[in-house]
């Protein structure tokens, strides 16, 4: 190796000696010197050492030196110089051998990024030589070598599922996907949802958002002409057994006669109709909302115990639950309710490390030796904790709650072609007397209840009824939440070749008495029993499941490929509960759209009923679908039109999150100064600041007998002049000091006490802790049908008195609704809007009411659309230069030396004070809501947009009861319920006609 090197060495020398001389060949010397330089050159052997003249020619002086072709010119120095005329080969051989070896060093020393093998040319490497040292050159074999023993490079040890093949191994792939579970829990569709649709992390879950595909409309179509499918099993089902009187005395706290039906209800509590009602705290209506619930008593069976199913949100089950267990005081955990533990992540993290453990088996055993049963599919719930007990009793009542999460899965048919997809899809069970093996304990159960003939001849009827659903052209024509049980077959042996679309058959139940009793009466309350209300056979028919692998084998073992499969006794029972959904119910237009059926299963059939739904020709929609179908119903949608309840809070403090961080992000020249717009609160609706403003105009103006306009001082236009905002917030509040510390009790006509304290003025969105006692939302259907009676217009008055006559109720006088306004003084009323002419309404959009001149220009011209906002003036425009100015300030007082510690204080001060300052949006503490434009703000919009239903936009909001009662009561006969309506970014009114439909 030595030898060469030194051979490489001198042939560098000698290459380097060659390079030089052709440089000095080519260069243009004077003649003598050139030749002179050639001579010394060719026969020196040993010269003298360097002189400094010797790189100067004769004819250069000194003094020519900076002036000369190489010197220096206008203070830069010249690209090329004299060469020398001679040069010495010994000595600058000497001089460069040092930097050719450290050449030579670095050229064969490889760089620590990469391998030896790595640094061969391209056309020399070979892939066997990264793994095989005696394929490379032999001069680099034993630093590769050398590399192999090193710790750091050595081949890690082969994982066991390095190839596709083996991670995509069922036992393997459950492993992994039970792991991914520890934070948001799955739905059983969760894997055929993450392929078609975007994905969202919500309330301890993992959802799908919307189809990636484009289906707006063509979910719209489903809902309306075809049928549309969701997985609503991410609703958490809480159960309640004990006895009925007790169940009954406690939950009547929770709940009020006055908002329509309660738990006592005699066609829900016989187990025949689904119930939905709000819950309140315990004997705190109308504040201290919790939300809206839905809920399915299970029939009568002799027995004084009942069992009861709550269905609530997942965003508030923990505040509903914590509820019941107070009323019914179940503070001691039930062990024996608990049929399946849930597996926790250590259990978990056993489960991955023996499956993904090295070895050459990959079978694991169990206790016995045998083959051990594969890791199975944690199926848990991600709204409660693993650790905690989920099944509570109280020990004086003997009243238990159990959370049954997960445990039962709801699907949800959409359309008029629900009843068609319900009845190709499914098939009832046959009746089945002898076990198909005495092994197995499958469909045990069915066989024990089949031997009985009351059972049978109720299963008999309950599969008529459900044949003659293909007969009705709409989900609607059933009574409204229609309970109907059902045991069925597997429903993977009826699947059919290739998608089809279900298509009713009204002929063949054209004339069939048995539909029109059907029609009238309804399902009998015995057909509405189901075995799924028992836990033990919902358990056996879960983990006696037939697996899909199995039943593939079975259909590749038919004869005739593609033929109906028939699994004779061996074919799973599978017990459901259809109860049916109303659809849209208030209102005159549109009555029934929207209506369907759920479906409740046993869990681990999840994608055993998804599936063959799915090729009945069904469109599959998500959350946006949902909150869609709630908004062409014009009903509320949970948690977002629920700001009186902590879970409706929470989901407007998110959303002001997250539009204010979506603010922040386009440069200030490109966004909205809703300042200059006049838009208070862009990205939160300030109910509690809304409410109190109307409360406190209601008592300045001691009633409604003289309208109040706004404040003209208060609207800030440009070219006028601006009053301080502080000073509008103490005159606002000043009515109220007199009487900030007595408490208003006043009990309504339905008994109910309402009002507290007024307390001073707080912006709802800096504050974030507004308690749900500063405002309600009105829902005693008596009061809301009188006041959407009064929002009718009429041509004449005679004619509105016949009409509220008609609707039985009261004609708008004071003595009808000054004792609402002082029972109700902070209420929110839930509206429905729809625009005049063109235009979309936006979320927080601001709901006005319109000035005389606005409804006589409306009156002269049909084309009309409304009436701008003046421009107001950016007070706060100023302070942020402020602001900016003061930054910079500081940044050069940091770079340069420090200042006194006095004046170090002061910048921080006003640094403070002004630290949350944002161009484009209001600073302060809010002013009056009301009165801060020049049209007086009536409330705001929660959700708007254009209406496929109706044809135009649309919105649904909140407004004040008092405002609303104050506008009706100045509004003209012909004028009743017109409304102005204006987007947070923008200065057109446009008017919009109001409606509550009850």
């Amino acid at each position: 190796m030595q030898f060469y090197e030194e051979r490489l060495v001198e042939l560098s020398v000698t290459q380097t000696i060659l390079c030089f001389s052709n440089l000095f060949s080519s260069l243009n010397l004077p003649g003598d010197a050139h030749s002179e330089q050639q001579q010394k050159f060719s026969n020196q052997s040993s010269g003298p050492s360097y002189r400094k003249d010797q790189y100067f020619s004769k004819g250069q002086s000194k003094g020519e030196r900076g002036r000369g072709r190489g010197g220096w010119q206008g203070g830069h120095q010249s690209v090329s110089e004299e060469m020398p005329k001679y040069i010495t080969v010994s000595t600058f051989a000497q001089a460069r051998a040092a930097e050719i070896k450290a050449m030579l060093k670095a050229v064969s020393q490889k760089s620590s990024n990469s391998l030896v093998f790595q640094t061969l040319p391209r056309h020399m490497r070979r892939r066997a030589m990264s793994h095989n040292v005696k394929r490379l050159p032999r001069r680099l074999q034993e630093m590769a070598r050398k590399e192999a023993e090193k710790a750091v490079h050595q081949k890690k040890e082969q994982s066991k599922t390095k190839c596709r093949k083996a991670r995509r191994r069922h036992i393997n792939l459950v492993a992994e996907f039970n792991h991914r579970q520890r934070k948001n829990i799955w739905l059983e569709t969760h894997i055929w949802h993450a392929k078609r649709f975007h994905m969202v992390k919500k309330w301890g879950y993992c959802l799908g958002n919307s189809p990636t595909e484009k289906s707006y409309r063509a979910c719209y179509r489903a809902m309306t002409k075809h049928c549309l499918l969701q997985d609503l099993s991410y609703y958490c089902c809480l159960e309640l057994k004990g006895k009925e009187n007790e169940l009954l005395k406690q939950l009547a706290r929770i709940c009020s006669i006055d908002t329509g039906l309660t738990f006592q209800e005699a066609s829900c509590l016989s187990g025949r109709f689904e119930g939905s009602l709000n819950l309140y705290q315990a004997d705190r209506y109308p504040e201290d909302m919790l939300g809206p619930v839905t809920f399915i008593w299970k029939p009568r069976d002799g027995s004084e115990n009942r069992q009861l199913w709550i269905w609530v949100h997942p965003a508030l089950k923990q505040d509903i639950l914590r509820e019941l267990k107070a009323i019914f005081q179940c503070s001691e955990p039930e062990e024996i309710c608990i049929t399946e533990p849930v597996t926790t992540s250590i259990q978990e993290e056993k489960q991955v490390e023996v499956v993904m453990k090295l070895g050459n088996k990959r079978k694991k055993e169990d206790k016995e030796g045998e083959k051990a049963v594969p890791v199975k599919k944690i199926i848990g719930d991600g709204t409660r904790d693993p650790f905690q007990s989920y099944s509570w009793i109280a020990r004086t009542t003997g009243i238990a709650i159990s959370d049954r999460s997960m445990e039962i899965l709801r699907y949800r048919l959409i359309g008029p072609l629900s009843n068609s997809v319900l009845t190709e899809t499914l098939k009832a069970a046959s009746v089945q007397t002898e076990m198909a093996d005495s092994e197995t304990e499958l469909n045990n159960w069915w066989v024990e209840n089949c031997k009985d003939s009351e059972k049978v001849s109720l299963h008999q009827c309950q599969s008529a009824i459900f044949e003659l659903l293909e007969g009705m052209s709409s989900p609607s024509d059933m009574p409204p939440g229609t309970i109907l049980g059902l045991t069925v077959g597997d429903p993977r042996v009826n699947l059919p070749k290739k998608k089809t679309k279900a298509v009713p058959d009204f002929q063949k139940y054209q004339d069939n008495d048995k539909v029109r009793q059907l029609y009238l009466k309804g399902v009998p309350a015995e057909c509405a029993h189901s075995f799924i209300w028992d836990h033990d056979i919902c358990k056996n028919v879960t983990e006696n499941k037939i697996s899909e692998q199995d039943l593939n084998h079975m259909r590749a073992q038919l004869l005739v490929p593609g033929s109906h499969l028939d699994l004779g006794p061996g074919e799973s029972k599978i017990p459901i509960l259809l109860v049916q959904q109303p659809g849209k119910m208030a209102g005159e237009d549109r009555p029934g759209w929207g209506s369907g059926w759920d479906i409740y299963l046993p869990k681990g059939w999840g994608m055993a009923f998804w599936i063959p739904f799915i090729y009945r020709g069904v469109r599959v929609g998500g959350l946006q679908e949902a909150i869609k179908h709630s908004e062409y119903q014009r009903i509320p949608h949970t948690p977002n039109d629920f700001p009186d309840c902590q879970a409706g809070m929470q989901f407007a403090k998110e959303l002001e999150t997250s539009l204010l961080e979506k603010f922040k992000r386009r440069p200030p020249a490109k966004r909205a100064n809703y300042v200059k717009l006049g838009t208070l609160s862009p990205f939160i609706c300030p109910w509690g600041q809304l409410t109190k403003n109307w409360e406190g105009r209601m008592k300045a103006s001691g009633g409604f007998l003289c309208p109040s306009s706004p404040h003209p001082d208060c609207c800030t236009t440009e070219g006028q002049t601006h009053c301080d905002p502080k000073a509008e917030v103490v005159r606002e509040a000043s009515p109220e000091t007199g009487e900030a510390e007595e408490a208003m009790e006043i009990t309504s006509s339905e008994g109910a006490v309402k009002t507290e304290a007024v307390t001073s003025i707080q912006d709802f969105g800096e504050r974030g802790e507004t308690k749900t006692s500063d405002f309600i939302v009105l829902r005693s259907e008596k009061l809301l049908m009188q006041v959407s009676a009064w929002c009718y217009p009429t041509a004449g008055k005679d004619r509105r008195i016949r009409l509220v006559s008609r609707l039985g109720q009261k004609e708008m006088t004071e003595d009808v609704f000054l004792p609402i306004l002082m029972s109700y003084p902070r209420a929110l009323v839930w509206v429905n809007l729809s625009l005049l002419r063109k235009g979309n309404p936006e979320l927080h959009a601001m709901i006005c009411i319109p000035t005389e001149d606005d409804l006589l220009r409306l009156s002269k011209d049909k084309l009309f659309c409304g009436p701008q906002e003046p421009k107001h003036r950016d007070i706060f425009k100023d302070k942020v230069r402020k602001q900016k100015e003061e930054k910079k300030k500081k940044k050069k007082d940091n770079v340069k030396s420090l200042e006194s510690d006095s004046a170090g204080i002061l910048d921080e001060e006003a640094t403070e004070d002004h630290g949350d300052l944002i161009l484009g949006l209001w600073s302060d503490a809010l002013p009056d809501v009301t009165s801060h434009c020049s049209r007086t703000v009536l409330g705001y919009v929660t959700r708007g947009d254009f209406s496929l239903a109706a044809g135009c936009g649309e919105a649904l909001g909140f407004v004040s009861l008092t405002g609303l009662i104050y506008m009706l009561h100045n509004q003209p006969a012909d004028k009743k319920g017109l409304v102005l309506l204006r987007t947070p970014a923008s200065l057109q009114y446009r008017f919009a006609r109001l409606t509550i439909e009850v």
